[in-house]
């Protein structure tokens, strides 16, 4: 509550003290500065709003003003605390940070639209998740955000869609993070992640390619190496499965599919045939967009006019009454065009390997129970995590 505004003589002292505060490095000393901002921040604690008010607007653009004295202000309704918090630069991470958990969430709004908001700041505010608040962080240039921050902002992408086109937007944003958000963003998200957090591989296959000829020597024996190198592994499709299959190529199996209409059985020689794992194939084939589609066939060489009997495998409409493509197949079929094969199998192995059935919400779990070292179980938390997030479990 304010206090009964004081006398004359009150008044009198509040406004030099203020104007001393106010005072540029050069005028006054830092040990003056900061008793006068004590004495200052002590007549505060009785001071009326119109004189939190004048305080809070004459030391907005101060940069040497006792920092005790910012946050008391910045903690205040936020009619008063509102120039501070947009326009003064002296406030640090921790500052705006204890602000962001002590105030409202228009306090929060006006931090998110800072012109710099710190990686500590924005894990705060991500933290209280606040739908509006995070939009502005997220489209904010001058936000930085910390991985942990973008993982909160992950999780809660799947429920606010909105969320997706700003995020795949921040130069900080992860290509596991981008593959996970994939599966529930809209085509034209769908596409910048594609393009522009699919690798090519080259520097990698190069490196690499002895350590194959080692583990071919081996018998792949060894899981850890084998799972790693599936994921950096040049070989469009799987030869061992072929020579096991009912089918003569994997564009039989899916011409199977189209006449018979995909069941269980063939999506699973599909997936085996394309070296993937079967969770792997279901998630592709039951996604209601269909880009993964375009994905698979371009990077197990599948040429562009089976990617309609794909399709309609799916019992999904290749074209509307007038004869024209059907609008969401157009968007498949433009997403095979501009992939390149190198991209799009960096894609699908990126999604075989996060998405298998070792990196399964229950594999962190059966390590603890099995009584897994510590350093043990955080090597399963990216792609536990993204599990957990693309199959909502």
């Amino acid at each position: 509550m304010n206090s009964p505004k004081g006398g004359r003589a009150r008044d009198a002292l509040f406004r030099r003290l203020l104007d001393l505060v106010a005072m540029p490095a050069s005028r006054l000393a830092h040990q003056d500065r900061n008793m006068v901002g004590d004495i200052l921040l002590d007549m505060l604690f009785h001071a009326t709003t119109e004189e939190r008010s004048l305080c809070a607007s004459r030391l907005a653009t101060s940069r040497e003003a006792p920092r005790r004295l910012l946050r008391y202000l910045a903690q205040c309704s936020f009619e008063i605390a509102q120039p501070l918090l947009e326009q003064n630069e002296a406030f640090d991470a921790c500052d705006l940070s204890e602000i962001v958990e002590s105030t409202s969430t228009e306090h929060r709004m006006a931090i998110a639209r800072r012109k710099v908001v710190a990686p500590g700041v924005s894990a705060a505010l991500a933290e209280h998740g606040e739908p509006h608040v995070v939009r502005e962080l997220v489209a904010n240039p001058g936000a930085v955000l910390p991985e942990s921050a973008l993982d909160k902002l992950l999780t809660r992408s799947r429920d606010e869609s909105q969320l997706c086109a700003l995020m795949v937007e921040r130069l900080e944003l992860r290509p596991s993070q981008a593959m996970a958000m994939f599966w529930w963003s809209d085509g034209a998200t769908r596409r910048k992640i594609l393009q522009r957090h699919a690798a090519d591989r080259l520097e990698v296959i190069e490196t690499c390619k002895d350590v194959f000829e080692m583990m071919a020597a081996e018998k792949w024996a060894d899981p850890v190496a084998r799972k790693a190198l599936q994921l950096i592994e040049r070989r469009q499709r799987n030869r061992e499965a072929l020579e096991r299959s009912p089918f003569d190529s994997l564009e039989s199996a899916i011409n199977s599919a189209a006449m018979e209409g995909m069941n269980a059985e063939l999506a699973q020689e599909i997936g085996y045939l394309c070296g993937i794992k079967p969770v792997t194939i279901a998630k592709i084939l039951s996604d209601k967009g269909g880009e993964g589609l375009a994905v698979l066939c371009k990077a197990t060489g599948v040429k562009r006019d089976f990617l309609p009997v794909l399709w309609a495998s799916l019992r999904r409409p290749l074209e509307i009454d007038n004869d024209e493509m059907h609008p969401q197949f157009a968007i498949v079929a433009e997403t095979y065009e501009i992939l390149t094969v190198a991209k799009a199998q960096t894609t699908l192995r990126y999604w075989n390997w996060s998405l298998s059935s070792a990196f399964s919400p229950q594999a962190l779990r059966e390590a603890q129970a099995s009584g897994a070292p510590a350093n043990e179980e955080a090597a399963f938390s990216t792609s536990q995590r993204t599990a957990r997030l693309v199959f909502g479990s």
